[in-house]
């Protein structure tokens, strides 16, 4: 529908037919601008269209409120962030609608931020500083056991030097005593000693370098560190605990040292002060501890702080979000508006259904109300010749219905279980036709489910025509509706020629299904036709494609119900092939009325020209009488999905400029089209008889090779039969048949059904609401 002005007399069609869309302009006063685009987003009936598109987003009116927008859901990301590290989850509480200040949020979210991240700094200080104690505490430990066990194996070899009387030393003597043998102390050789952790990966690497370095002129030891620790240097940013080595350096001089020292630096090894009293020792050890107990008290503390500071912002988090997304969208509309003359008011244009033009108006005197305004929005249609967006209302029920339908030519995978939940009636359809399918094959997981008992008759010996004959005879007029909707006679389960039987019944259901679908596509373009007014399309499109399609596939069809009705045994495949192949031949028994055969050719064949020839040469005649001023015929009476509306050229004046060769190379294109369609599509419905097949196939192959030999083998427990029942039915037959014929059945409806009536060459209507917010805000 293009405009207001369009009218149709008749019924509403909610599922069939957009709703009457109308262009609008508002001319709303600046002071009450925002509560307006308030109470329009809560509504969310009102499209707006871009009056500053060439404006960028720098220089439009609005751009720093958005800007401060912006900040503050950066500020609600590092609230989130905060929160998730911490273990907490926002509250889940609804969303009200309050009205607050945009300038106190702000400053609220800028002390929260500011004391989150004082407690953060604080908190990597604290546990950096723990770190460096946990592991001075572990060198001490393990350096002092090495001063310890050496100062011991001294004694004892001064003890058994003192006892045999050695007087010099030997090559062999130990590195420390606690009294050097020598007559000149002054001569006696100091030796220093750094100690500290290096990681375990890099322990072996170290020594070899360190004894390089210093040519072997150093004693180095090493013990294991059996806990895990993090490193102090890269303080909160290390969350992994590593694994190091405690080592001890005994060197001279301090050339040496300072190679050291450049070496450890280079290996990330932490150097730590270390006294070979040990008295101060235990003593070091012992303040350690008691450090390490306060910064943990301290640590808990801070902890303990930041989490009821997270709980509160938690509490309030959801409604800050969604205000701080509903101020965004509210600024970026107000950008998309153009001031007046005066540079008092604002204008907006948008486009929204008729029916809600009560509503819009009542959303403006509202907020001007609330605005204590003295002057009033204005709400004005606009009239055009602009193509208005397609708008469907629909319900939780038909939203995944209508999503297929919208997704012809644009499809999206999204999340799986988002698309399962939506989809979830689509689901319980499908469910519900496959009980009903299951009850008219009178079967339940390949069991035989007779709840009508059998037909009076043996359908296994008689001809289907003989034996609706005789059924009709023998009972009245309610058996014989019993009988139609009971389905597939219970007696052909498990008979020799079931296969056979059912590979017919199925194939000919699949070609009566798919001309059916085709034929109602058809006559739902007649139902376009009539609402746009298009008489070309009528008699030119409609017309001639219900001939042709029913003079063959039609006549098929209805051989396939007189066959299945009369008993006949006609081959259907020789009856069509030689319609074409021999025209002059005899159909024989298959014959309804004389020349039959000669009448459907010359009605197929007549029906071809019909539909290219007429219809481009009639809208050029339309187009010249249009510009020579011999009809006033309405703009909107024109067909607007017509080739001639497709690629319009506009002269200085504002005609329109006819392309003839263009119009009818596009009818040329939409005949050939029809015509091999109507071959393909219904070769393609065949399809539902593969599938219908090749799932009753893989039925009974899982219920007599899975479920019957689990049953029959003796050593079968309960868990193993409940786990090939739930492979085979619901992960095979459900899941993967289940997806099988959805993909399928989009399919069917996408190219085969909506070719014939939809045209696709609309916008979805997409009108500004805060319920259509996305989950992040970008």
């Amino acid at each position: 529908m293009n405009g207001p002005e369009r009218k149709y007399v008749g019924p509403t069609m909610d599922l069939l037919r957009s709703e009457s869309m109308q262009l609008v302009q508002l001319i709303i006063p600046i002071e009450t601008a925002h509560r307006t685009i308030t109470f329009l987003g809560d509504l969310g009936l009102f499209q707006f269209k871009d009056l500053n598109a060439e404006k960028s987003p720098f220089q439009r009116t609005y751009a720093t409120q958005i800007k401060r927008c912006g900040e503050m859901a950066c500020k609600l990301r590092f609230f989130k962030e905060q929160m998730t590290k911490a273990g907490l989850s926002p509250s889940t509480r609804s969303v009200a609608r309050v009205d607050f200040n945009l300038d106190d949020l702000e400053v609220k979210f800028a002390e929260f931020e500011a004391e989150l991240l004082e407690i953060k700094a604080n908190s990597g200080k604290l546990q950096c500083a723990n770190s460096e104690l946990v592991e001075y505490k572990l060198v001490l430990q393990k350096a002092g056991e090495f001063f310890y066990s050496a100062q011991n194996k001294a004694a004892a070899w001064q003890r058994e030097v003192e006892a045999h009387h050695i007087c010099e030393g030997s090559i062999d003597s130990p590195l420390l005593l606690e009294q050097e043998i020598s007559i000149d102390p002054s001569k006696q050789v100091k030796l220093g000693f750094i100690s500290g952790l290096v990681p375990r990966e890099k322990s072996m690497a170290f020594e070899k370098i360190i004894f390089r370095a210093t040519r072997g002129n150093v004693f180095l030891k090493q013990a294991l560190v059996e806990d895990c620790v993090s490193d102090p240097v890269l303080g909160e940013k290390s969350l992994l605990q590593i694994q190091k080595n405690a080592f001890v350096i005994f060197f001279s001089g301090e050339r040496v040292k300072n190679k050291i020292l450049k070496i450890c630096d280079a290996f990330g090894a932490n150097r730590y002060p270390f006294i070979d009293d040990l008295g101060k020792q235990y003593q070091m050890i012992t303040e350690v501890s008691g450090r390490l107990l306060e910064l943990k008290t301290t640590t808990d503390a801070g902890l303990l702080h930041q989490i009821n500071l997270l709980q509160t912002i938690g509490y309030e988090f959801e409604q800050w979000s969604h205000l701080v997304k509903r101020e965004k969208s509210i600024y970026h509309t107000l950008n998309m508006l153009s001031f007046d003359v005066t540079k008092k008011c604002l204008v907006a244009e948008g486009w929204c259904p008729v029916f809600a033009t009560d509503q819009i108006q009542h959303a403006l005197k509202q907020a001007t109300f609330e605005s204590n305004s003295q002057i009033g929005a204005i709400f004005q249609v606009l009239h055009t010749k602009e193509s208005p967006p397609t708008y469907f209302r629909a319900n939780k029920f038909t939203v995944a219905f209508q999503e297929i339908v919208d997704a012809y030519g644009n499809q999206k995978l999204g999340d799986i279980m988002v698309m399962t939940f939506g989809g979830r009636y689509v689901i319980m359809m499908m469910a519900l036709f496959s009980i009903y399918t299951g009850l008219i094959y009178n079967e339940f997981f390949l069991s035989l489910l007779n709840y009508l008992g059998p037909l009076p008759m043996n359908v296994l010996t008689l001809p289907a025509g003989v034996l609706l004959q005789r059924a009709w005879l023998r009972c009245g007029p309610l058996t014989h509706l019993v009988w139609i909707l009971r389905g597939m006679d219970p007696k052909w389960h498990g008979a020799r020629s079931e296969l056979s039987f059912l590979n017919s019944l199925k194939m000919k259901m699949s070609i009566l299904l798919g001309v059916a679908q085709m034929n109602l596509g058809i006559i739902l373009s007649y139902s376009n036709a009539t609402f746009f007014g298009n008489n070309l399309n009528i008699w030119y499109q409609f017309v001639p494609q219900m001939i042709f399609l029913n003079s063959l596939f039609g006549y098929l069809s209805l051989l396939i119900i007189v066959k299945c009705c009369m008993g006949s045994q006609a081959d259907l495949y020789h009856v069509m092939i030689y319609m074409f192949l021999s025209p002059t031949d005899d159909l024989g028994e298959n014959q309804l009325f004389a020349g039959q055969k000669m009448l459907q050719l010359l009605l197929a064949l007549v029906s071809i020209p019909w539909m290219l020839f007429p219809k481009p040469f009639l809208l050029k005649k339309q187009h010249q009488e249009r510009h020579q001023g011999q009809s006033y015929t309405l703009l909107h009476n024109i067909d607007e999905d017509s080739p001639e509306s497709e690629g319009p050229h506009h002269d200085p004046l504002g005609h329109v400029e006819f392309e003839f060769s263009e119009v009818f190379v596009h009818q040329l294109i939409h005949t050939i089209e029809f015509v091999l369609g109507a071959v393909s599509n219904t070769a393609s419905y065949l399809r539902l008889w593969a599938l219908s097949l090749a799932h009753s196939e893989l039925s009974s192959v899982f219920y007599e090779k899975v479920l019957l030999l689990a049953w029959g083998q003796q050593c079968c427990y309960p868990s193993h039969w409940c786990n090939r029942i739930i492979f085979a039915t619901v992960g095979v037959l459900l899941v993967m048949e289940t997806l099988s014929a959805f993909l399928h059945a989009p399919r069917l409806h996408w190219v085969e059904f909506q070719n014939k009536f939809y045209e696709e060459d609309g916008y979805k209507f997409y009108p500004f609401s805060f319920a259509l917010l996305p989950e992040e805000d970008a």
